[in-house]
């Protein structure tokens, strides 16, 4: 069955959001929405989530290079939990680990952190 997803790399200062699609395998870049400490826009998430109507929520998990979880990794646990009490939708935890180092390769202006997400989504469509 197609599935479209919503993937998010989780910041405290920018979330950035893609969209994947199951059929193609691929994902896309959508944007950045502010957050506050690690709580965004909320107005601007429910766009995205209108717009693009996921089945699915892809939050990447921030670990150390040995597979350790961090503070921010038990906040990004937080915030999956979060979106699957607002969306009423399914969340997972997609391992990120250098993610966003290949995002800022590939694009060092300020929308790497939703390159990063589409990272994320590809992880998963190709997993």
């Amino acid at each position: 069955m197609p599935e479209t997803v919503l993937a998010v790399d989780f910041g405290l200062k920018h979330i950035g959001l893609a969209v994947g699609q199951t059929v193609s395998r691929t994902a896309s870049p959508i944007g950045v929405i502010a957050a506050k400490d690690g709580r965004p826009d909320w107005a601007a998430f429910d766009a995205a989530v209108r717009e693009w109507r996921p089945e699915r929520l892809l939050v990447g998990l921030p670990t150390h290079m040995d597979g350790c979880e961090s503070e921010m990794s038990q906040r990004a646990r937080l915030f999956a939990k979060t979106l699957g009490n607002r969306y009423g939708r399914r969340v997972e935890m997609i391992d990120e680990r250098l993610t966003s180092i290949e995002a800022k390769r590939l694009s060092p202006q300020d929308d790497s952190h939703a390159v990063a997400a589409g990272l994320i989504a590809e992880t998963w469509l190709n997993g």
